[in-house]
């Protein structure tokens, strides 16, 4: 399994940032793109510098409507009409039927498989819902966040019901639950995260700089 973070607030040379997120994973069987950060054409430019043919991607997972989430889909799918967008249940109506009538649309609400070794956590949180991402690499569990607004708590909890969570990558938002993170081998805050030299400060063997072109071999 390999995974490629797409687009981010920041990013290597020869790539385009920009607010949002978006994380591509490989695996032997399935191409899936969580979250289309916010604007199409850099999802798209980046995806071809990274050499991830949106051709050949065959899921998307939404994490939540933010538009630096969702911004970047409808270009997607404009050149591959084939994808299955996975998306939480409590999308709007609006969204949600512009998503199926371009793409097959599969409503989310609890946990459920997306494919092999590859699990949603399910809609989380009360105030905006959200989905993350559970990947098991055979030796635990990585987390892939959207921006975490449920709270790593809940994240985390809901993660580890499926095994020993080691990492997690992506928005964090203004959390500071930093002894969640205690004991990861892999902690990779990224996008919204307001506190990300205070978590490279309390665990620098874990910390990992993660930006549009970071990549991970699971």
């Amino acid at each position: 399994m390999k995974l490629t973070v797409v687009y981010d607030n920041e990013a290597k040379e020869g790539l385009i940032s920009g607010w949002g997120f978006s994380c591509h994973i490989k695996t032997e069987d399935e191409s899936v793109l969580f979250d289309t950060g916010g604007d199409g054409n850099a999802l798209l430019y980046n995806l071809r510098m990274l050499d991830i043919p949106s051709r050949e991607i065959t899921k998307v997972v939404l994490s939540h409507e933010h538009g630096d989430h969702t911004g970047g889909l409808f270009a997607l799918l404009n050149i591959n009409p084939e994808i299955e967008v996975y998306a939480p249940a409590s999308f709007s109506n609006r969204l949600k039927n512009e998503i199926a009538s371009m793409a097959e649309l599969i409503e989310v609400s609890g946990a459920r498989e997306i494919c092999k070794n590859i699990r949603s956590t399910g809609e989380l949180g009360t105030g905006v819902r959200e989905q993350s991402l559970i990947l098991d690499s055979g030796r635990g569990l990585y987390v892939i966040t959207g921006c975490s607004h449920p709270g790593l708590a809940e994240i985390i909890d809901k993660a580890s019901k499926f095994g020993v969570v080691v990492g997690i990558i992506g928005g964090f938002h203004g959390s500071t639950e930093y002894d969640l993170l205690k004991g990861l081998t892999l902690i990779g805050p990224c996008h919204c995260t307001v506190h990300k030299e205070e978590i490279s400060r309390r665990f620098p063997n874990a910390f990992s700089e993660v930006k549009a072109g970071f990549r991970l071999k699971l």
